[in-house]
């Protein structure tokens, strides 16, 4: 197949790398999805060949398994740990019916990334990730770390400048304000101090060597040798390297390139623009904790891209399920069996319609959308009022322990509710396409200040005419497109035009100014629960 994805590319998997790995998340998720035991059974057999211990009785026993831990304790156990989540969260995506269109990875991602394409097997992908941790601790005097800086590629090099140390390198830039730096422990406590002076925050990160550094240039002729010894076989999905800036190509020789990852920094923000540029709208990160699509979330700001999460847990909840929602919403996951697939195609096996849904399901429902919205304006009806959706999966500021880093000092607002409430009904308005009393603004201000609250279980006062909704109250695009959905149906609006652009719209203001224009043009609706 050809290593470039086609024109139509719309969804990019992601694997994260150090600090991608949330126990809990992953401990919850394996109780309702069986891919994760068969994926984490798969690779007890070559940790207990390597190490003398099954991975699943580190990760599900009776201890609960804690980053922090495995890193100190058993740093080849973290590493593991971070590979088989983003298999297991890959395999479970896979078999809800949604496909990718490209998989990348950060880091050790991209071994994980290249193992779910199909180019080693799961087994010798472990072998790949236990090795990488070998040859670094058999070289002598690697004793280093990875701090993240809240400053652009730019800046950190300029410091860096500043410290004349061979060894210090950029190991990662994330976004333009948050970029990784790895080298020698004591080097880079001066780093930390002089960003410090310049007033650059600093953070820790979760890792037992300092990746992506020149000090590992000794390690990669061995790494390479090894895994060259492995079965190598085509790609079966297209392979987008932020650490290259390009697809693998068919005859790419994979070890050498996987060697040449100890030493280049991994250049995540321009590879998600690349993305982005070429069509991907819709990024799921596919293993522990939520780092990726948080950054993802800040590299893509202001477009209509959506960062999903899955093996990491927001609001007490498991990302996952939302995600799963989402992708099902937008056509790009298979229906719930039970639900519109045994609807629709009883007699037909769950595989092929799960393939037949990620192919052409968001066909399906955009003709659904389309036919109910003529069938209501001839009809003079509307819906009832909706419930609640599924929340859709905000996107947050990286947490400490972030395997990409946190985000230094970084203002976060109020993040979404976890689990959205039903709004309250309408009152009773004037009839419904009459146009003869124009909807009074400040009744409608109210109702609407009324629907965001209880949605996003915030206080009502804090919903001021100008208050900025995404940059004061932290409610991300996603999260505003469903509200704005809602009223739409509330308030049986016509559909919106081509041209919208929801970034006009970003105070309750102007949404009561959208919403009343409406209503005084096309004539009051009320829900069907208010008129009886």
């Amino acid at each position: 197949m050809s290593s470039n994805p086609s024109p139509g590319v719309t969804t990019a998997f992601l694997f994260p790398g150090q600090g991608g790995f949330d126990g809990e998340a992953l401990r919850r998720a394996k109780e309702r999805h069986p891919q994760i035991g068969g994926v984490f059974e798969r690779l007890d057999a070559v940790t207990d060949e390597l190490y003398g211990r099954r991975i699943s009785d580190v990760l599900f026993g009776e201890r609960k398994a804690d980053l922090r831990d495995l890193l100190d304790n058993d740093p080849w156990a973290s590493q593991v740990a971070i590979y088989g989540a983003g298999l297991a969260a890959y395999e479970i995506l896979a078999a809800q019916g949604a496909v990718p269109d490209v998989l990348a990875g950060h880091s050790l991602g991209e071994i994980t990334a290249l193992v779910a394409a199909g180019a080693f097997s799961a087994e010798d992908g472990v072998r790949i990730v236990a090795q990488r941790v070998a040859v670094i601790e058999r070289q002598s005097g690697v004793d280093g770390r990875m701090v993240a800086l809240a400053a652009s590629a730019e800046r950190t090099r300029k410091l860096l400048e500043l410290v004349d140390e061979p060894l210090l390198a950029v190991a990662t830039e994330n976004h333009d304000e948050q970029t990784v730096v790895s080298g020698p422990a004591g080097i880079l406590d001066r780093v930390v101090a002089i960003a410090g002076q310049l007033d650059v925050g600093a953070i820790e990160i979760d890792t037992p060597f300092p990746f992506h550094t020149p000090a590992l240039a000794p390690a990669a002729p061995e790494f390479a040798a090894y895994v060259r010894k492995l079965d190598q076989r085509p790609l079966n999905r297209p392979v987008y390297s932020p650490i290259l800036q390009r697809y693998y190509e068919p005859g790419d020789e994979l070890a050498d390139l996987l060697a040449e990852h100890f030493t280049r920094p991994v250049r995540f923000a321009a590879a998600v623009r690349h993305l982005r540029e070429t069509g991907a709208r819709v990024f799921v990160e596919a293993g522990g904790r939520a780092a990726l699509s948080k950054l993802v979330a800040k590299v893509t700001a202001g477009s209509e891209a959506r960062s999903l999460p899955t093996l990491a847990l927001t609001g007490g909840r498991l990302a996952l399920d939302g995600t799963l929602d989402a992708l099902r919403e937008a056509g790009l996951a298979a229906p719930e069996r039970g639900g519109l697939a045994e609807l629709l195609a009883p007699s037909v096996p769950a595989d092929v319609f799960a393939a037949y849904w990620s192919e052409r399901g968001h066909m399906v429902l955009e003709l659904v959308r389309t036919e109910l919205d003529a069938f209501r304006r001839s009809t003079g009806t509307r819906d009832a009022e909706p419930g609640p959706g599924p929340e859709p999966a905000a996107a947050v500021e990286p947490e400490p322990a972030a395997a990409v880093g946190p985000e230094p000092a970084a203002a976060v607002g109020p993040e979404p509710a976890a689990e959205a409430a039903p709004a309250p009904e309408a009152p009773a308005g004037p009839a419904s396409g009459s146009g003869s009393e124009e909807y009074d603004r400040e009744r409608l201000f109210g109702e609407l200040r009324t629907l965001y609250a209880e949605a996003l279980e915030y206080p009502e006062d804090v919903f001021e005419d100008e208050v900025q909704l995404e940059a004061e109250l932290g409610v991300d695009s996603v999260k505003q497109v469903e509200l704005l959905s809602r009223v739409s149906s509330r308030y049986g609006l016509p559909p919106r035009e081509s041209g919208f652009r929801l970034a006009t719209y970003n105070t309750m203001g102007k949404i009561t100014d959208f919403v009343l224009q409406q209503l005084n043009d096309h004539g009051a609706h009320t829900s069907a629960s208010a008129t009886g």
